[in-house]
């Protein structure tokens, strides 16, 4: 049953992925990679909440296995990231990196204060 869950979460959380990165990023005439820093910020975030409120196991299953794991998104980020470098804009290469690690970490804490508020 569990997986179940899994699979509906990951079917909201891939098509959420898409059409917010896309909105995110047609905002912005730029190459670095704005909508997948959105996304994987806002799943950080999620997770946080979800991970501090110490959500029970069907929840964490659809909305963070599911969701989460669908919303954001590390193979984007590495593929992302390489693009740029090989394209010769290793600042933006770099600021990506930094920029989501430092986001994200921060987001999942923040979640995570918020959710244990909740919780």
């Amino acid at each position: 049953m569990t997986w179940l869950l899994v699979l509906a979460g990951g079917a909201l959380g891939a098509p959420l992925r898409y059409l917010t990165d896309r909105a995110v990023q047609s905002r912005h005439d730029t190459v670095f990679p704005w909508g997948t820093l959105a996304v994987n910020v806002l799943g950080s975030l999620v997770l946080g909440v979800l991970a501090g409120a110490a959500v029970a196991s069907p929840a964490y299953a659809l909305l963070g296995t599911g969701l989460c794991g669908a919303l954001s998104t590390y193979s984007t980020f590495s593929y992302e990231t390489l693009r740029l470098s090989r394209a010769g804009a290793t600042g933006y290469a770099a600021a990506n990196v930094a920029a989501s690690v430092v986001a994200s970490v921060a987001a999942l804490a923040l979640g995570a204060a918020l959710g244990g508020a909740l919780g």
